[in-house]
């Protein structure tokens, strides 16, 4: 892990790499450090037995999923190879093995005869890659030397008992003694001076009783981190093999202008590249911060550039040179120095052989005015002379600040000025070689992390701007762990406050509160919860009022005296959660323009309009309709409008009274069931908690709102308002035959029908479809959330598919389903009911996967592509009349549920459902699970009494009850009536809010 790397500061183990992990719980750079402890934990190490793996860091590696190494009979030290061609293994070792796999010798730099000596019927040689396995044994051997002299000098132990230190190979010294083919005599001798030949010593009576075995990995592959700067591009550039546990990327950790100045085959990690960044193809840029116009020609590498030096840059025709900024300390004293070379130089070559910037030395000379005596002093042998030691790098300058320019000259594009070449003389420089010791990693680590944070900014606009599927929750975590939080709260903060629509302010606002609550670290309680304290009242005001950013300014101050401690934190994200469902509440309103209503004949007073809708099954697609995801990324499911046990269970009618006040009553189950709430409202404010949907009457108050029969808020008092547009009041009944928590649609469905009702009897009729958007309007204003499956589900007739774009304003377009004939009884004969005596608590699920569908956790972003294909899948099948396609699509809707809101099948369900599987094509709980009623697609026809026998003998199943249903092709039904025989305009104990 040494630093000696000429292409990155940090050295090869943290060379950074081209590629991003999205499955990685916080975002962060990949280093080379990263993809080896990947490769080796997920890959090479799985299986192995106990003992100790040895990896350098001086390679990237590839290696498949399943490399197929055989453990059986494992004993001693293994070593990995990669196969490689014999031309590559000229310049790196190779093992010689017998036909039992057991290493007999390491050839390095072989000569063309002992390399083919090695090689297999492909033709190709095992290639040593720097990774060793040792067994248990083999490793508590080798550990008990380091205490034995003159082994003790390879650690502090010998150092601080004064022994002169030892410098051992890993494979010539440890691991060639256990090599078949070596002798002892022929080991010590190629040992080097005596203390060298004594420690091999100790280590071949310690190892050389262990096996040593080679596994090669066919289709790995590795590439040794050399000082070519040629051989460091091509491995950046160069996309790896699915081998790979990670995909390189053309665009890293990085924000783009204009990607389309971006060729393939160029590389650009962790970098702010403003304007137009022209890059070739072969040309890699890493921790840069440019502003273009630039253009960057094929075979550059250029890394650590600031701001600032683009303009520098500007105009220079760059093409096959390196170019690097660095921070160095001087004692106490920081600078920022450049370095320039060319991609074909050698560090290493004498300088009568060697070129500099991809020329002669001689013709560097001529051409910019240096001399010999400038880079070397003359005590220097000649021989010695190279790039490595040429002093070339201005560090510091008496009058002067240093910069990009101060070797960009060196180039000699243009006529050199006299005065560049006399501030470059009277500089003081330095060579590669001494800048090394001198390196600043941990402000060159700094640096990175900065820009790295800096783009995420960016990424931040990009990703919310854009609309883009990408989660930001682990940048969250990354900026939270690493203090930058601030910086991305406020540009949270402006994305909120400047965004073009309420739904990009809304996800905003949801990232908000997804930094604060990873600022809690896990404590400071549920994130789940109430959040009305009157100290945000005031942000959300200004939030109802449309007021975005002034609420999102007002928030973000109130935020400032929430970040002492983890409670508060979290009651402070839970705060911006309910401040993100205002303007989720808000997109979802722009579906208001699709509602249109008519003026019709006034019903006579006293006469009711009744309304009476089946329930809903969702077979495919739910989830896909709520809000936000269903404006974000658009929806489909399919619906069954169907009668319960023969009836349709839920219903509502009004009708207009003399009084001018509200009636609303709840009933039993039926028209004719017994009062079980009932409720007068004569002032307006009686109305004001239409909005705290566990209110009384919230639902019937929101209905009156909604469908504007009343104007709240209003000067003028309800009474007036009733009064003059209807000469009285209105009494509201409402039923259900269905549990609460029934998962059929209840309460949307029964919204969808006081509204049809209310508007009737208030002398106006709306489209079915208006109707569909009108339900959605009043689940806002109501607060309730909620999505349009289930209005749909009841309110068209049959069996259908409701689509939404990914756009606003929110439109839902409804299209029937055309199935074979006979196929509706055949779907009554195989569907039926069972109430899982399980109600559905829905209480913070919605939360949960709003929260999650948000953070875009990329599993939640691919099951709402499944939603909707399956959807898709589960229409098709119904067209065609396949009932086992149909069943499938149940099963794989209810895993997507399950994906979508884990925790929504109970335990007695999942009983249940086991119970039910050999009788079953599919099945799935209604709506969003949790409990309420399963429905089943039996593959014999008429199964109820069999059904009812299979559960009633199966233990842990609690209260149930089996259903029959049928698909209604009518749909709702409404109708005006007479006058009840039983007036109810003066009914006893009537109670006013």
């Amino acid at each position: 892990m040494g630093r000696d790397f000429s292409f990155d500061d940090c050295g090869r183990a943290f060379t950074c790499l081209p590629a991003e992990d999205p499955g990685a719980p916080a975002e962060a750079l990949v280093c080379n450090l990263d993809s080896l402890l990947g490769t080796m934990t997920h890959r090479l190490c799985v299986g192995s037995p106990p003992g100790v793996w040895v990896c350098s860091t001086d390679m990237l590696l590839t290696v498949p999923s399943t490399p197929g190494i055989n453990w059986n009979g494992f004993q001693g030290v293994r070593v990995i190879a990669v196969p490689g061609s014999p031309a590559y293994a000229r310049n790196h070792g190779v093992y010689l093995t017998n036909e039992q796999g057991l290493v007999r010798d390491i050839i390095y730099k072989g000569t063309e005869a002992q390399i083919q000596q090695c090689a297999g019927p492909d033709g190709t040689v095992p290639l040593v890659c720097g990774i060793v396995f040792f067994s248990s044994d083999a490793a508590e051997q080798l550990l008990a030397t380091h205490v034995i002299p003159p082994l003790d000098a390879c650690t502090y132990m010998g150092l601080d008992s004064g022994a002169p230190p030892i410098q051992l190979s890993l494979f010539f010294d440890i691991v060639l003694c256990m090599a078949g083919g070596m002798t002892e005599d022929g080991f010590l001798k190629s040992g080097g001076d005596a203390s060298v030949r004594s420690a091999r010593s100790v280590l071949w009576k310690a190892l050389r009783g262990f096996p040593l075995s080679m596994a090669c990995i066919p289709n790995a592959s590795y590439d040794y981190m050399t000082a070519s700067a040629s051989d460091h591009i091509r491995s950046l550039t160069l996309l790896p093999s699915s081998a790979n546990h990670l995909r390189f990327c053309k665009t890293a950790h990085s924000h783009v202008d204009q990607s389309c100045v971006l060729e393939d085959g160029s590389s650009v990690t962790n970098c702010l590249l403003e304007g137009a960044v022209q890059l070739a193809a072969g040309s890699v840029i890493q921790h840069c911060h440019l502003q273009g116009p630039l253009v960057i020609g094929p075979g550059c590498l250029l890394s650590g550039l600031d701001v600032g030096s683009s303009a520098a840059l500007r105009g220079c025709p760059l093409r096959d040179i390196v170019l690097q900024g660095h921070h160095v300390r001087l004692r106490d004293l920081p600078c920022r120095v450049f370095t320039l070379t060319g991609r074909l130089d050698n560090w290493q070559s004498p300088v009568q052989k060697a070129t500099y910037l991809n020329v002669p030395w001689a013709e560097f000379f001529q051409r910019t005015g240096v001399w010999e005596g400038d880079l070397w002093d003359a005590e220097t042998p000649r021989s010695s002379r190279c790039l490595l030691n040429a002093r070339l790098f201005p560090v510091l300058h008496a009058h002067e600040a240093l910069g990009l320019e101060d070797v960009l000259w060196l180039l000699g594009l243009a006529t050199v000025a006299n005065e560049q070449l006399v501030r470059w003389r009277t500089a003081w420089r330095m060579s590669w070689q001494e800048l090394l010791s001198c390196l600043d990693t941990e402000a060159e680590l700094g640096a990175r992390q900065a820009l790295f944070f800096l783009q995420g900014q960016h990424k931040v606009r990009r990703v919310l701007l854009g609309r883009q599927d990408s989660s930001l929750l682990p940048l969250a975590r990354s900026a939270v762990h690493e203090g930058y939080h601030k910086a991305v709260l406020d540009t949270l903060d402006e994305v909120a406050s400047t965004a073009s629509d309420a739904g990009i302010a809304a996800r905003a606002l949801a990232c908000i509160a997804e930094v604060l609550g990873c600022m809690a670290q896990g404590e400071g309680g549920l994130r789940s919860g109430p959040a009305a304290n009157r100290e945000w009242a005031s942000a959300f005001g200004h939030l109802e009022s449309g007021d975005i950013a002034g609420g999102v300014q007002e928030l973000a101050a109130e935020r400032q005296k929430w970040m002492s401690r983890p409670a508060l934190l979290v009651r402070a994200a839970r705060h911006y959660e309910g401040a993100e469902q205002i303007l989720v509440r808000q997109a979802v309103m722009s579906s208001c323009q699709f509602i249109t209503v008519e003026q019709v004949e006034l019903p006579p007073l006293g006469h009711w309009v009744q309304v009476m809708c089946p329930a809903r099954l969702d077979l495919s697609g739910g989830w896909s309709d709520t809000p936000p995801i269903t404006y974000e990324h658009g929806g489909a499911v399919v619906d069954v409008a169907v009668l319960v046990d023969g009836c349709r269970p839920v219903g509502a009618r009004v009708r207009r009274i003399a009084q001018p006040e509200l009636r609303l009553v709840s009933l039993s189950g039926t028209p004719q069931g017994e009062v079980v709430a009932e409720l007068v409202c004569r002032e307006l404010e009686h109305l004001q908690d239409y909005c705290q949907p566990h209110a009384p009457g919230a639902l019937l108050k929101a209905a009156f709102i909604c469908t504007q029969i009343v104007q709240f808020p209003s000067q003028r008092p309800l009474r007036a308002q009733l009064m003059e547009s209807f000469g009285g009041g209105f009494e509201v009944h409402t039923w259900s035959k269905l549990p609460h928590g029934s998962g059929l649609g209840t309460s949307s469905i029964l919204a969808g029908a006081v509204m049809a009702s209310l508007y009737r009897a208030a002398g106006k009729a709306a489209s079915t479809e208006s109707l569909i958007h009108a339900v959605l309007h009043l689940e806002q204003r109501l607060t309730t959330g909620g999505g349009w499956q289930d209005q749909v589900g009841g309110l068209i007739p049959g069996i259908k598919i409701g689509r939404s774009k990914a756009q606003l304003p929110l439109k839902v377009e409804v299209e029937q389903i055309l199935v074979p004939d006979g196929f509706t009884q055949i779907l009554n004969d195989h569907l039926l009911l069972v109430y899982t005596g399980k109600t559905r608590l829905a209480r913070n699920l919605l939360q949960d996967v709003v929260r999650n569908w948000y953070a875009r956790l990329p599993s939640i972003v691919q099951n709402a592509d499944a939603l909707v294909s399956n959807a898709e899948e589960c229409a098709q099948a119904l067209r065609q009349g396949d009932l086992l396609l149909l069943g499938k699509c149940l099963d794989c809707y209810w895993q997507q549920k399950k994906c979508m809101a884990p925790g929504c099948e109970p335990l007695a369900v999942g009983r249940m459902m086991d119970a039910l599987r050999p009788y079953a094509h599919g099945q799935c709980l209604a709506g969003a699970g949790g409990g309420g009623f399963l429905y089943i697609l039996t593959k014999a026809p008429r199964q109820k009494e069999a059904l009812h026998q299979i559960l009633a003998n199966t233990e842990g199943l609690g209260n149930f009850s089996i259903h029959s249903i049928e698909v209604d092709t009518g749909g709702f039904s409404v109708e005006v009536v007479g006058c009840d025989t039983k007036d109810r305009s003066h009914p006893g104990g009537d109670r006013a809010v």
